[in-house]
Formats: structure tokens, sequence, C-alpha cells
């Protein structure tokens, strides 16, 4: 067996876990093998219940004495029962929604009960405690227990069963893609090694050599991509110089607003670029809220004066058809010579087709869009410019695909996402780099405070006052649904507890990832109208979406999420004329967590945000949960893991000088990864 073999020939997989597994977009022993867990869960020698009340969580061994008692409130199923430790201290136990359980929690029957022990007005109290067997919770002492994201009807324990066979099937047919000279000169242990070592660690130093070099493994292929992009870059020729246009500078001046002296030096170096004769291949980088788009409009209307077309790509529909919007409202209040398109999946196919004809006569010299833009069908007279918002939700390849429907084609890549512009000028190669640090002067700082759980109720009676003033509150919780890790809010409960805590005239909507592109759409312009005062939602929530009336950000479980990640979504606040608050509930009680969110209550500047989340984390610190994706990479953390993407740099740099096209024997396996990176993407391959 190897990595393309399908899930189904693994022994006990049938239709019905093909099913569950292809649900988690897992169908074949790769797809399984490259799944790594969220987190790690380590368990500790059982304790007294007293010793546990000083703990964020920790195992008590402990007797059932009383009869397990089902009841019903407010839509939950609860059991109730009665156990003591073996000090004799009594606590009182509650499952939610597990009825089944009733029959096996029987007075008499021993268990570990592993979970937070609460102090709930005269008793303690366990709730939704998991419950091991005295014996098989000390098995689980003596390693880290992955944890992975899982589905109804598939176990946490089952898909570490057949990751355990899989391992076990491909270990002979697993080849290292690095060279061996590599592996040895990093001290890297090889691909397999590494793979056993992520899915069963053994130890927090295994944990993290393996770790490191998987991420290591990404740069590498992500990097090489760039240098071949950019050594195509350099035989580009100078026909599409641009010549200075006086609408851009009269557009400036009508504004109702002054450019900010960084948006000034920005389009400054754009300018340059596009008036130099050569390819302008830069990126924009600017903190949430600073007024990249405002630079994105300026250099699309100089393409269009020039003649040509120009093309404005955004990851999702909501995020592009908001740029459309903006531009068609000031092409009608400024007299701007555009004529622009609206391209996106969902739009029909005789609406389709016409524009398609539109773009190729060149009726068209704006197209704004998702990855529609990339269609074959998609046909450009005379494509001049493409700015891509959000870049790292593209891969280099589908940029690619998007430049070479034109002649020497000028490139302008955005980011909000906040990053050190040592990493940047690493991770962004062949592109130069501007970047606008400061928000314009008419916004009003947000007002940040880092809270415990206690804080609850008063962060809920300020949203009911909020609401009552007609602003509208987003809610962030890092799970969709109740699962494994059962101590982090999820945003199918949590949405349940708010309607039971607000009167029926609040309107509370949810947002998360298993939705469909459509339905996510729907609920983000539904909340953008207005119509919706509460949106709780996981870190789906698109960066850019402007929604001015939302005033109000509160985080839960911030200490799961890395800062850059809490700056992003803290930049959906804030944009409008209110005041805006950002409220971020630290869950551990810790001091060493509550003094790193309290970064992010001292500055609103994402990039200082981004430098002390780079020196903070320590080279051995695991990530809580993933970051989303926030920089486009699977597994490697861009902070975390800064000491490999300069190992990675390095080492490229030296192979391509030693091998340019990757020909000698020992880059053989190295060189079929990075043709698949090429003709798949990065993300494909890793």
């Amino acid at each position: 067996m190897n990595f393309n073999t399908s899930m189904k020939e693994l022994k006990g997989i049938g239709d019905k876990n093909g099913a569950l597994f292809h649900k988690l977009n897992i169908d074949t022993i790769g797809d399984l093998l490259k799944r790594f867990p969220r987190t790690y869960e380590s368990y500790k020698e059982p304790v007294s219940l007293n010793a546990a009340c000083e703990m964020e969580k920790a195992g008590v061994e402990a007797v059932i004495v009383t009869e397990a008692v089902l009841t019903r409130v407010k839509g939950y199923q609860i059991l109730r029962f009665m156990a003591k430790d073996h000090e004799g201290n009594p606590f009182q136990v509650r499952i939610f929604n597990m009825p089944y359980l009733k029959k096996t929690l029987i007075p008499g029957n021993r268990y570990i009960f592993y979970g937070k022990v609460l102090t709930v007005a005269d008793h303690l109290q366990m709730d939704q405690p998991k419950l091991y067997k005295p014996d098989k919770y000390e098995e689980m002492t003596k390693g880290f227990i992955p944890v992975y994201s899982c589905t109804k009807g598939l176990s946490n324990d089952a898909i570490r069963k057949y990751v355990a066979i899989g391992l076990k099937e491909t270990k002979q047919s697993i080849s290292d893609p690095l060279p061996g000279a590599l592996l040895a000169k990093r001290d890297f242990p090889d691909y397999f090694e590494a793979l056993h070592s992520i899915h069963n660690p053994e130890s927090m130093e295994a944990l993290y050599r393996a770790k490191k070099r998987i991420s290591y493994e990404e740069f590498l292929y992500f990097l090489l991509s760039v240098k071949q992009n950019q050594s195509h870059e350099l035989l580009k020729t100078e026909k599409n110089r641009f010549i200075e246009c006086a609408q851009t500078k009269r557009l400036i001046e009508a504004l109702p607003f002054q450019l900010t002296s960084s948006q000034k030096k920005a389009w400054s170096e754009i300018e340059g670029d596009l008036y130099s004769g050569k390819i302008c291949n830069r990126l924009l980088q600017g903190d949430v809220g600073c007024g990249k788009t405002m630079i994105a409009v300026l250099s699309l209307l100089s393409c269009v004066c020039n003649g040509k077309q120009g093309a404005f790509m955004a990851p999702t529909e909501v995020l592009a058809l908001q740029h459309f919007k903006l531009i068609e409202e000031m092409t009608r209040d400024y007299g701007l010579p555009f004529q622009p398109v609206l391209l996106t999946g969902s739009i029909r196919a005789k609406e389709k087709r016409a524009a398609y004809e539109e773009i190729s006569n060149g009726v068209r010299n704006l197209v704004i869009g998702t990855h529609a833009l990339l269609e074959d069908d998609v046909i450009f007279q005379n494509l001049g410019l493409v700015v891509a918002d959000e870049q790292h939700r593209f891969g280099v390849k589908q940029r690619t695909i998007l430049t070479k429907k034109g002649e020497d084609v000028h490139t302008i890549v955005m980011s909000a996402t906040p990053i050190p512009r040592s990493l940047a000028m690493i991770l962004y190669g062949g592109l130069s780099i501007s970047t606008i640090p400061e928000l314009p002067s008419n916004r009003i700082p947000i007002k940040n405070a880092v809270v415990d759980t206690r804080y609850r109720p008063t962060a809920y009676k300020f949203m009911k006052d909020e609401i009552a003033k007609g602003r509208q509150i987003y809610i962030i919780c890092p799970m969709v649904e109740s699962g494994m890790m059962e101590e982090l809010e999820n945003v199918e409960d949590y949405s349940q507890k708010l309607k039971e805590t607000f009167d029926e005239s609040v309107r509370i909507g949810t947002l998360h990832g298993k939705m469909k592109g459509a339905e996510k759409n729907r609920i983000m312009e539904e909340f953008s109208a207005g119509n919706y005062d509460i949106l709780v939602s996981t870190t789906v929530i698109e960066v850019g979406i402007n929604v001015p009336n939302a005033t109000v950000m509160m985080v839960e479980n911030a200490e799961r999420f890395g800062l850059a990640a809490l700056h992003q979504l803290r930049g959906r606040v804030g944009r409008g004329s209110h005041q805006s608050y950002c409220i971020f509930v630290d869950t551990t009680g810790n001091g060493k967590s509550k003094k790193r969110l309290e970064i992010l209550g001292k500055t609103n500047d994402g990039f200082e945000i981004a430098d002390a989340d780079l020196k903070m984390r320590g080279p051995g610190e695991m990530s809580g949960t993933l970051q989303s994706g926030d920089t486009g990479f699977i597994y490697a953390d861009i902070y975390e893991d800064a000491d490999m993407l300069y190992l990675a740099s390095q080492d490229v740099e030296e192979i391509l000088r030693e091998d340019s096209d990757l020909t000698k024997p020992e880059h053989k396996t190295l060189r079929t990864k990075w043709q698949d990176v090429l003709e798949n993407g990065y993300l494909h391959t890793i």
C-alpha cells in the first residue's frame, strides 16, 4: 500500500466508514496520514478532588454513589449523579445529551473523571468530564494523545486506530523527498519517523523535531515555487509601460478625506513601478482597515486610463461583491472611466456568457471577481494589471494563470496579515514590498479588554445596550460543534445559550466553515444588511468584510489563537463612525496567557503585534489549535516556525545555485515534488 491507496482498502473500512472519512476530505491513506492532529492532550496521575480544584483540568479517581437521574432543561438532556473521591469528598457530575450512558453509570462503578472541577453554590461539580477505567487511564498517562478533527459517527479513537494501520501498511513504500545530506545537515528525522512522531509523539522533544521538519519542508516547496516564478519574471520585456495620467491626481484631490502619509508613500512606489517600463510585481501589505483598497483603485484607474484592462481578484464572493459595489459607487460619484463587471461562481450561465463576450471585446475594462477569473473562458483583450486581494488565499500558480492572460502584466498582491518585514522578504521573494502601517485619521481606536469567564454576564448586558442603539455584535468560538475538545466553546451550543440569555427580539445568526459557500455568503450578506444583531461564528468571517455598524467583537477561548489571528478578527469592528470594542475571553486563568493577550490591549498596530508574537513564542511551544490557514500554509506557522523559514530560504538558495533545474540524482524525489507544486500548487502537494 502507498499514499495513493484508497481508504477502503484498509482493514475494517467499508462503505459506511469510507463515507464518514470522505466527509473529512480523506479518501486515500495519504490524505489520512497528512491530516495531522489539531492538538494533543497529556494526562497526569489522578489527584484528589481538593487538589483538582486548583488545576485547570485533572483526573480524579472516584466511585459513583447515587443513581444517574435524567432531566430535560431547555432542549438539553442532562444526566446528574454524585461521586466520591478516595478521600470521601463528594461532587456532582453532569453529562449533557448522552442519555444512553445511564445504563453504565451504576453506583459502585469506579472511573477516572477527567475535566475541570467547578465550585457551584454550596458544592463541587464536574460538567461533561471524560470517563475512563483506571487501567485505561494509566496507559494514557504514558504519552501524548493526539486529538483529530472528527465528524459524527467517527470518533477520535477510531481515527487513531486507522492512522496506526495506515502507518504500518505504508512504512515500506514511503520515500523521503529531502536529500539525505540535507536531513543530516539540519538534523531532521526522516519523513516516516516525522509522520509517526506527529501522530504518536513519545515526548515533546520528538513532537517538536517532527513538527519542525514538516514545517521546513512546506516552506522549502513554497520557496522553490517562488524562486522559479521569480526567474521567469526576470525574462520579462518592457512593453507594458504606463504613462502618468491626470485622473488619479484628480481623484485623490476629490476624495472627502486625505490619504495618510503611508498611503501616499505606497502609491508613489507603485506609480514608480508602473511608469518605469519594468514589470510591477509588488506586495501591498497593510494593517486591517489601513486603506489598501483605495491604493488598488488608484492603480486600476491608472491601468484603464492607459487603455488597458484590469482584474481585481478576491478570495470570496462576499468580498468580490463588496469591491464591485465600492467601485461602482466611486465611478458614479467621481465620473471615473471604469466599465466594471462582476464575475463569480454563482452568476447565471447567461450572464457569464455575456460577461465573457464583453471582456474579450474590451467593452468591460475592469473585471472584479473570485477564482472564476481563472477559467479558460475568461479571455482579455488587453490585460494590463492584476490586483489579488488577500493574496495568501491564492497560490503562486493561480496568480500566474491570471497574469498569463495578458502580456507583461503588472501584479499587485495585497495582504492584511501582519507579517514582520524580515519574514515577508523571504516569503515573497521576487516581490517588492510596500507597507501601510497607519490607519486613517478618522478611525476611532478600538477599546480592548482581556477578561475571564466571570465577565460574561457583564459583556452580555453591554451587548444588549449596544443592540438597543442599533449596533451589531460578532462572537467568535474556536469550534463548530461539541466534540473531543469539550472545554472549548462551539458555535452551535453557544448560539443556543445566547438565545436563552437574550429575549426573542434579538436576531442571532451562525456562521462556520462546514456550511456551503452559498449559505456562508447569504449569512454574511444578511449580517451586512443589518438583518442579524449577533453573528456567532468561527474564524471563517472574511478578512476585509466591511460592516461599519458592527461595534463589538467578543472572542471566546482567546488563548487558543495566535496574536496575529486575534488582531485579524478584531479588524472586523472599528470600521464605522461609532466607538468599537473588542473583548478577549481568556478561559485558562493562567498568568502567562493573560500577559500575552494583554499585548492586544496595549496596541492596535498589527505589525507591532506580529513582532511581539514572534518574540513571545518559545522554540518548543506548540500551538493549541491551528491558525486557520491565516498565511496560507497548512501546518507551518510563520511565527512559531520562523527559524525553519530562515533555514529553508538559505537551503533553497544553495540548492538552486548548485542545481538550478534539480537534475542531480540526489534531487530526483525533490524534483518530483517541486513539479507537483508547480502544476497543482504547494497546498495541494503538502
